[in-house]
């Protein structure tokens, strides 16, 4: 029998720029549907890091061109991120699926919003760097015109920063669990889903802030009751002593071995470690559940146990 997989797809799924990313879907919709042949059913969430970017500077430059644009909040940016990478997968998806005779599932994409806590203390300190580099003069001024956070970023130059806040409840749970159950390959929680907290009267407001997609993965797979999630990234397997004469390459590791080599500083901050974070709480949180982290391209192999890293009890 086949598994309910969720799969987190990497930065270098999806490419930097638009061509990159409509070469890259090709190859991407292959590896998923191959798992879908399989016999599993699959629902895709993406990172959006370099889309998201690329939507925030076009639309500061729409401000500089016409001040009466003012400027766009990064949950709306989010937003765009989402249908256009969500467009060329779903895209992809169904020309693969089509292409092998598959034509009983349908694809689409859920424009998902993700509910934060506002007292969440990523707030008290904004953590991602996102945007374009400034120079010290150009960020003070942009900082003075939005009141927006700037810093700068590993001596490369100033940005802005945001705040990078635990996913708390998928809004769009519902409707993403209804599509699954009836047979559809969901596209959602896009870059980790735009980021929202509740105010009066059930309105939700956009919070200027970055939710890891690894964490948001890990908690649509809870709530979708996955039987794995899947993180793509670089690398084939997990390592520790990672670059070093003494490294290893893990094909397993049971959530107390995770948290040993974190707590001795194997997994780096913003790349490795919140893959492992995600997978372990995952992998922690209902028995039989199992994480995966792994290349695109190994996926198949992975859920077969022949390579990757499996993240069990």
């Amino acid at each position: 029998m086949g598994k309910r997989i969720v799969i987190a797809l990497g930065g270098n799924a999806l490419g930097n720029t638009l061509p990159e990313q409509a070469e890259a879907v090709k190859i991407t919709s292959k590896a998923i549907v191959d798992l879908i042949e399989d016999g599993n059913q699959v629902i895709v969430a993406h990172g959006n890091g370099p889309q998201v970017g690329i939507i925030n500077n076009a639309m500061s430059a729409l401000q500089k061109e016409d001040p009466h644009q003012g400027f766009t909040p990064l949950s709306v940016c989010g937003a765009m991120s989402q249908a256009y990478i969500g467009y060329d997968l779903q895209n992809a998806f169904r020309e693969e699926l089509l292409n092998r005779g598959i034509q009983s599932i349908p694809v689409c994409t859920i424009v998902t919003q993700v509910e934060v806590d506002p007292k969440d203390p990523a707030f008290e300190n904004p953590s991602k760097p996102i945007g374009k580099f400034m120079t010290e003069a150009e960020a003070q001024d942009y900082a003075a015109k939005t009141g927006y956070l700037v810093k700068e970023d590993a001596g490369r130059g100033w940005r802005r920063y945001v705040a990078s806040p635990k996913p708390k409840h998928i809004i769009e749970a519902g409707a993403i669990r209804a599509l699954v159950q009836d047979g559809h390959l969901v596209i959602c929680c896009g870059g980790g889903g735009i980021p929202v907290y509740r105010t009066e009267k059930n309105h939700l407001k956009g919070a200027a802030a970055v939710i890891d997609k690894d964490f948001c993965s890990e908690l649509l797979a809870e709530q979708l009751d996955a039987d794995m999630l899947i993180i793509l990234t670089a690398v084939e397997k997990v390592a520790i002593n990672f670059r070093k004469d003494n490294e290893k390459w893990l094909d397993a590791m049971t959530p107390d071995e995770a948290r040993q080599y974190a707590a001795e500083g194997q997994f780096a901050p913003g790349s490795m470690l919140p893959k492992v974070e995600a997978a372990v709480k995952f992998a922690e949180s209902k028995p039989g559940r199992t994480a995966l982290i792994t290349l695109l391209e190994k996926a198949r192999d992975g859920i077969a146990g022949k390579t990757g890293t499996r993240i069990q009890l």
